[in-house]
């Protein structure tokens, strides 16, 4: 079958979109794999990363004796300590944040070095325990300090 110059442009036009698509959900999938800093003993930060793998992201683990030098790499202030770092994106990642605010992170990309629960937080992801709920923030955190509320639970 012979094919017309039309339909080859045509066709050379889809594949030209194929590729496209292709590459931004290459793209998108990078977007998605979390690299987690933790210690090999904890059992809430395992289970954080459970909630993250639920929640459709790739999870990296890397079992570490102290998150401190990781924490400091990646720019999270003392403030905003917690057990484990994790960097998705560019972005850190400090203690027990839902999932659906790191997805609100990554799909609006503001100008921040990341996002924090501080501290252990019962009722954060990973750190259900009973019904005990403790009510929190998520605190979005700029390279020159500066820090505000991204979200309450």
């Amino acid at each position: 079958m012979k094919s017309s110059p039309g339909l080859r442009l045509l066709s050379q036009g889809m594949l030209l979109v194929v590729a496209a698509s292709s590459a931004t959900v290459s793209l998108a999938v990078e977007l998605q794999k979390v690299e987690v800093y933790k210690s090999p003993t904890c059992g809430c930060c395992t289970l954080w990363v459970e909630h993250m793998k639920k929640s459709g992201f790739g999870v990296v683990v890397h079992d570490v004796r102290d998150v401190t030098p990781f924490r400091e790499r990646f720019g999270v202030p003392d403030a905003m300590a917690s057990c484990h770092t994790a960097v998705v994106g560019g972005y850190a990642i400090e203690g027990h944040v839902p999932a659906e605010d790191v997805k609100r992170l990554l799909r609006e990309k503001p100008k921040a070095a990341g996002i924090a629960v501080p501290g252990m937080v019962q009722g954060s992801p990973g750190m259900e325990q009973g019904r005990g709920r403790d009510p929190y923030s998520v605190v979005i955190f700029r390279a020159g300090g500066a820090n505000s509320i991204f979200a309450r639970h």
